[in-house]
């Protein structure tokens, strides 16, 4: 059986004002950093992937360490903008990118395979994008309006209830968009 995928983006853990400014239903920066940490291990297994989209944690580097510790799964880190204290901790991650063009195995696809460009900030064209690669991105914390006309989405967890998504869980997505192929035949 093949590991179960994951992706998230914008932790933030140890940032007072994220609480504030992205508006999250917590009492205390406490309470934002332990929901968190309970949320992402509720989903994700050991021996889970996860790739993190980026700003991972605004905390000190030992803080930022000891969080890390505690969450479960091989994470793979692309970097955001905020990531100078999980850079301390670079063994933590299984990889550490600042871009990635992942391929999943996918029998859905008459190529068997389904690519996801994997990047911190939102882009509105990308390697493949007019033949049906997704693109997932974190960053803007549920600002940016979706397009349903594109194969993208932010995977931030102030989109998705403070949970990472599971591949499942973004292909379904995915398959509620209205893209069609540029270069498709008319009827």
């Amino acid at each position: 059986m093949k590991p179960n995928i994951f992706f998230t983006a914008d932790h933030h853990f140890g940032h007072e004002n994220i609480i504030k400014f992205s508006e999250r239903p917590f009492e205390s920066l406490d309470h934002m950093n332990e929901e968190l940490i309970k949320r992402w291990n509720e989903k994700i297994e050991p021996g889970d992937t996860v790739y993190h989209l980026g700003d991972m944690s605004l905390g000190k580097p030992d803080f930022t360490k000891d969080i890390l510790d505690r969450l479960n799964g091989n994470i793979h880190l692309i970097k955001g903008n905020h990531e100078g204290a999980a850079l301390t901790y670079p063994k933590r991650f299984a990889s550490i990118r600042d871009y990635h063009e992942l391929k999943i195995d996918e029998a859905d696809n008459s190529n068997g395979k389904q690519k996801i460009i994997l990047f911190h900030y939102a882009m509105r064209t990308w390697n493949g994008s007019h033949r049906g690669v997704w693109q997932l991105y974190g960053h803007s914390h549920g600002t940016l309006p979706d397009d349903e006309m594109a194969l993208s989405f932010d995977v931030g967890v102030d989109c998705h209830n403070f949970y990472p998504v599971s591949y499942e869980e973004v292909k379904e997505l995915m398959k509620r968009k209205k893209w069609t192929p540029p270069f498709a035949p008319r009827n």
